[in-house]
């Protein structure tokens, strides 16, 4: 069975946006001062030797723009081969490949992908995708990237309403340029005092 993995690159304030879409995000890029070798080598690591991808319709869209085009290196040759599931109305605009566009039940495509062998699966970029899966007790594991920048506006990790749930720190790294990758799995409902 395969293991969810979400990798989210974070402000402090719960920022995961990095381009200026559709709704005018003024910091485009904001992560760009912090990226290190050490922080594009942890990174690497996190996704591991392989993965397929779970993006949503925009971070596909965006990433396509991208990727594609990049210079060939390890993390731009395995996401370029990585299987990309997508949720989309759309499937005959998926382009760029390999990809599987995923139907209107999210939740249960994303335990039909799990329930199969193969490498396991990587959220990045999506904050409805994130709080759907972690909503229905889908991901495995949630990376954060956690930046020392606040941004004040912005699309945040996760939805108001999200329902209480717990994790346990299982790791904790801290990169020469200011950046704490924090790894977290599931661990249940929240605990609290009675």
């Amino acid at each position: 069975m395969r293991k969810l993995r979400i990798i989210e690159h974070i402000s402090l304030d719960g920022v995961i946006q990095h381009s200026a879409d559709d709704d005018h995000f003024p910091y485009s890029d904001w992560t760009a001062p912090y990226r290190t070798p050490a922080g594009r080598d942890a990174v690497m690591a996190a996704y591991g030797g392989s993965f397929d991808l779970l993006l949503g319709r925009r971070t596909y869209d965006i990433w396509s723009g991208f990727w594609p085009k990049a210079p060939s290196s390890p993390i731009a040759d395995g996401i370029n081969a990585a299987t990309k599931y997508i949720p989309t109305h759309r499937p005959e605009s998926l382009k760029w490949g390999p990809f599987e566009g995923l139907g209107p039940d999210l939740v249960e495509d994303v335990r039909r992908i799990k329930s199969h062998d193969g490498p396991d699966l990587i959220l990045s970029g999506s904050s409805t995708l994130t709080s759907a899966l972690l909503e229905a007790g889908l991901a495995d594991e949630v990376l954060l990237l956690v930046y020392p920048v606040l941004l004040g506006t912005g699309k945040r990790l996760l939805a108001m309403g999200n329902p209480a749930c717990g994790f346990e720190l299982v790791g904790t790294n801290a990169l020469p340029s200011g950046i704490l990758i924090n790894a977290y799995k599931a661990a249940g409902p929240l605990k609290s005092q009675p």
